[in-house]
């Protein structure tokens, strides 16, 4: 760019800002409703993608393959017997039985996920609780949690430990106890597991291996991980696509005052194109002064949104859609999610938003700057 256009579009912009200013209440509230309409979209796609990338970072330490054993297409108690012709199977490293389940709380009504931590088989009569427990039963360290058996008896456990809050996204509603205490509370039989989680030498065998699984057992579902990853993705995608259907009221106010836009001027835009017309002013003057009005405003409007929608996801704990995101449940964890901002969503609602709205400001003035001035200013 030579000096003598820089200075050209120095000037374009210059008069573009003047121009702005002197319709500030008009454009004032166009850049409001531009802005929080890119703040609630920008902030669904922080929020699921960054869940969804901190759901990947917890799961890539699970077990490659998880076996359950179904009954009438549920899931049920898995045999103990089934792990030794499963560790015989070419390609399986490890396998190991798992012992887990949900306890309904009935006088604070919620549900606890139990899990048997072999570190905890030492401690009979102690559990480590998350800490959504701890404040849906206000309880510390050290407290005497009640469990009533299937047998009908109390079971009174002591709280070792509370997680911290850094892992509450997996660990709000966990409580870790021994197999003791477990299978006392659940009357489980001592030949039988939950499920059974398997490791694997080799990551390229995981379909095969889970297909010669199915094939020894009919009545077992093996579950890849990456299965599980796929479903967490599905999962929060349709959260965060239903938030953006309840938002649909904002975003048909955006499109609104953008068809407004593309479809005229104020007789006010249109004798300042005249009278700049008059004075010397090319077409492509004024469809650059247009340009550069549009993307004022809706660069504004992306900067200002996104920065919000930041503020509003990582900071804030994303308050608006809290409860849609997380789902319904008494015991919500409360963590602060890791900022993960991708460039490809940048990028997408970029052209979804901004370049649309630049656009449309030069049609109109392009009609109005090829009409005689003349005209354009008796009109």
């Amino acid at each position: 760019m030579t000096m003598s256009a820089f200075e050209k579009h120095r000037h374009v912009i210059d008069f573009t800002l003047s121009s702005l200013l002197r319709r500030k209440g008009k454009n004032f509230s166009l850049l409001a409703v531009y802005t929080f309409v890119i703040f609630l979209v920008a902030s669904v796609m922080f929020l699921t993608h960054s869940i969804k990338e901190d759901a990947y970072m917890v799961l890539t330490d699970a077990p490659e393959i998880t076996v359950q054993k179904l009954m009438a297409g549920r899931h049920d108690l898995i045999p103990l017997s089934y792990m030794e012709p499963i560790r015989e199977i070419r390609g399986v490293q490890s396998v190991e039985p798992r012992l887990w389940g949900y306890y309904f709380d009935g006088t604070n009504k919620a549900n606890y996920t139990l899990v048997v931590k072999k570190e905890m088989n030492n401690t009979p009569g102690a559990i480590s609780v998350g800490n959504g427990v701890a404040r849906n039963l206000l309880v510390k360290e050290n407290g005497i949690i009640p469990f009533k058996a299937y047998d009908g008896s109390y079971l009174f456990l002591k709280i070792k430990d509370v997680f911290s809050s850094e892992s509450e996204l997996v660990s709000s509603d966990l409580i870790l106890i021994s197999e003791q205490d477990f299978r006392k509370i659940f009357a489980f039989p001592p030949d039988v597991a939950t499920d059974l989680v398997l490791r694997v030498r080799n990551p390229r065998e995981l379909t095969t291996i889970a297909t010669k699984i199915n094939q020894m057992f009919p009545d077992t579902r093996p579950i890849l991980r990456e299965e599980i990853l796929r479903t967490y993705e599905a999962v929060f995608d349709w959260r965060g696509g239903l938030v953006i259907i309840i938002l649909w009221g904002a975003a048909l106010a955006f499109v609104i005052l953008a068809w407004d836009r593309a479809t005229g001027l104020s007789a006010e835009e249109k004798r300042e194109i005249g009278i700049l017309k008059a004075i010397g002013w090319e077409t492509s003057d004024v469809l650059l002064m247009k340009f550069w009005e549009g993307a004022v405003i809706s660069f504004s409007a992306f900067s200002f949104g996104l920065l919000l929608a930041y503020a509003h996801v990582y900071f804030a704990s994303f308050i608006l859609f809290e409860s849609t995101i997380k789902g319904w449940s008494i015991i919500y964890p409360q963590f602060r999610l890791t900022p993960f901002v991708s460039i490809y969503q940048i990028a997408t609602l970029f052209f979804l938003t901004v370049v649309p709205y630049t656009v449309t400001t030069i049609a109109p003035s392009w009609r109005a700057a090829t009409i005689d001035p003349d005209m354009v200013m008796r009109a």
